[in-house]
């Protein structure tokens, strides 16, 4: 019997809800991996609580003291500016963010996934395109950090 998509979201629903760890699920049809705070290091994942929501925003190559920091995708999908075509964007250049502030959201599996900044600061450039595909790393804005 194959897996739905909502089959597919109740899986990663109580994933989220529990405290496992990695899980991984084979069927003719899907193969499902996940593992929980797999972008983190370990040193990152010691240096702080908050470790985990930061581990998107990394500073831009050549970074100097008024480096800008790129929030990076957190998962591969598709990038959306806003929550719904027609609507205003989350965010554009010179809005200020705070890190909870979604910026983004990036649809996997026809599921919404909200972006956080991670970062206090102002947005400085906006690197992928409305409704284009991203990969997991992907610099999807540029920050400039409050000092």
């Amino acid at each position: 019997m194959p897996l739905s998509e909502d089959d597919v979201r109740e899986i990663l629903r109580l994933i989220d809800e529990s405290d496992v760890e990695e899980l991984r699920i084979e069927t003719d049809e899907l193969s499902l991996y996940v593992q929980r705070g797999a972008a983190r290091t370990a040193d990152a994942a010691q240096a702080s609580p908050d470790a985990e929501e930061r581990s998107a925003v990394a500073p831009r190559d050549g970074a100097g003291s008024d480096a800008l920091l790129t929030v990076a995708a957190p998962m591969l999908g598709t990038f959306y500016r806003a929550e719904a075509p027609g609507a205003a964007p989350f965010v554009d250049v010179g809005t200020r963010v705070e890190p909870g502030t979604v910026v983004c959201l990036i649809e996997v599996m026809k599921m919404m996934n909200a972006v956080p900044a991670g970062v206090t600061g102002t947005i400085a450039e906006i690197c992928a395109d409305n409704a284009q595909p991203v990969e997991y790393g992907a610099a999807l804005f540029r920050v400039r950090p409050d000092r």
